[in-house]
């Protein structure tokens, strides 16, 4: 189930909300629960079992630990949960990737293939082990105790919100939350959540939809029938799409977390108005990028090594371990470690470059440099890559026909106009009255309510009147 559906806007969302609001003070939590294992039951009915089970197990685990006053036992049951989580990810994850590539190198040898039997992918497997992980981490921290029961640790996990993609919610960050929330649960909060989930919903809709369906038209396209423009214009389109995509997910988890009285992070911060790649990683899935700075690459030895070359090298493991992360394929991998190679760059000579040229220029390099690699993020082979990447830079300007129709035109141009607003001062000015305000005037309430009217009708139709809804990170 996504959010941009008519089952959930029309009926799930109604009776949750209705029932969750009914419901006491002491059986919210409840409320979430059985809504969660019904949503995520909705797609994956066979994985909610497994889910549902480590994560008990998982409770007793740290519970076990935390209460222990022997080191050597803590940080036993530390690894026992840590391997129990991490486990299920490869497993699920990638052992259809280890299996295919083992094959490959067998037959390159004329061995015989290893017979296996093709997993399937749970939902949101790679968000809520991030989460399980932040949770067993902070409690042998001490950063905060553990939860009392088994049912509020289900609850931070499979909280229907943000489980299947993302923010990705550190456990410190909401414990308190989850055990009371009642501060948070005020009519403001519900107000300005229903207008940011309809921001995030007519940016799903409206505009990373119009982008995808061009995007994989272009990428669907025989390679003979493609020339550079052409290859542009679906990057360009890929590019507008899965930022759209990704962050009107992230603000409708954040708009439906307001509503319930949770307060969780903010994921996205404009990063295409980046003037580098370092920035870019500070404004792109702010809350994957926080996870592994302070779960792998401080623990790796972050900017404290001796050595630039260890520097550079701990930089580059963290960027390819994200694309790894992102997808079990080689493409993937290698968009981390272009990104890992431009960061590393950054700090060799190109922030000094970005500083000599000034911001626009700046700002116009670092996005085709992003574009670069989501096309390597699109593609499904690294041969694929190389040819798509090869053809944007040919100049081939050969006259072929393909149809691009005036609605695709009109949102790209929206979809510039709101990715880069931010450049200006009234644009920062805007969305910091839009989205980060905690509480509106009357005329603001007024104002936002018939605007989330309009964006949630506007969506409405255009869902209704599409069969062209897909989500990009479902599959991660």
């Amino acid at each position: 189930m996504v959010f941009s559906s008519t089952f959930f806007l029309l009926l799930f969302l109604p009776v949750f909300l209705f029932f969750y609001h009914l419901a006491a003070v002491k059986y919210k939590n409840w409320v979430i629960l059985i809504a969660s294992l019904f949503f995520y039951a909705w797609g994956a009915p066979k994985f909610v079992f497994v889910v549902v089970g480590s994560v008990i197990v998982d409770f007793y685990l740290i519970d076990s630990m935390y209460k222990s006053k022997v080191k050597r036992t803590r940080l036993w049951l530390l690894t026992i949960s840590i391997s129990i989580n991490l486990g299920l990810l490869l497993y699920f994850k990638y052992a259809n990737f280890f299996i295919e590539n083992v094959n490959g190198v067998l037959s390159s040898f004329g061995q015989e293939n290893v017979s296996w039997t093709s997993v399937v992918l749970p939902i949101g497997i790679s968000f809520y082990t991030f989460q399980t992980l932040t949770y067993s981490i902070d409690v042998f921290r001490g950063t905060h105790k553990p939860l009392k029961t088994p049912l509020q640790y289900l609850v931070y996990i499979m909280l229907f919100p943000q489980m299947i993609a993302g923010p990705i919610v550190r456990f410190n960050e909401i414990a308190d939350q989850i055990e009371n929330r009642e501060d948070l649960e005020t009519v403001d909060n519900k107000l300005l959540g229903f207008f940011r989930f309809g921001i995030g919903l007519a940016k799903k809709v409206l505009i990373a939809n119009v982008m995808g369906l061009e995007a994989d038209r272009v990428f669907s396209m025989a390679e003979e029938d493609l020339t550079t423009p052409i290859v542009w214009i679906g990057s360009l389109a890929y590019t507008f799409q899965i930022y759209y995509d990704f962050s009107g997910y992230s603000d409708m988890a954040i708009g439906l977390g307001k509503i319930l009285g949770f307060k969780f992070p903010e994921n996205f911060n404009n990063p295409y108005v980046s003037q580098n790649i370092t920035e870019f990683w500070r404004r792109w899935h702010i809350t994957l990028g926080s996870f592994m700075r302070d779960y792998l690459y401080i623990p790796l030895g972050g900017n404290r090594v001796k050595s630039k070359t260890r520097l550079y090298s701990n930089l580059w493991i963290v960027f390819i371990l994200s694309g790894l992360w992102h997808g079990a394929a080689w493409n993937f991998v290698l968009w981390g470690a272009f990104h890992g190679f431009f960061l590393i760059l950054d700090r060799l000579f190109l922030l000094k470059v970005y500083s000599v040229i000034g911001k626009y220029p700046s700002i116009l390099i670092t996005f085709i440099i992003t574009i670069v690699g989501w096309v390597l993020f699109r593609v499904e082979s690294l041969s694929q890559a190389g040819f798509y990447i090869k053809k944007m830079f040919a100049f081939d300007f050969r006259s072929i026909d393909h149809y691009l129709d005036q609605q695709f035109w009109t949102i790209l141009v929206v979809a510039i106009i709101f990715a880069f607003i931010t450049v200006s001062k009234l644009g920062l000015k805007l969305e910091q009255k839009t989205f980060f305000a905690e509480s509106y005037t009357n005329k603001g309430y007024v104002f936002g309510t018939f605007l989330f009217l309009i964006l949630f009708v506007l969506s409405l139709s255009t869902i209704t009147s599409s069969g062209f809804n897909p989500f990009i990170y479902f599959r991660f």
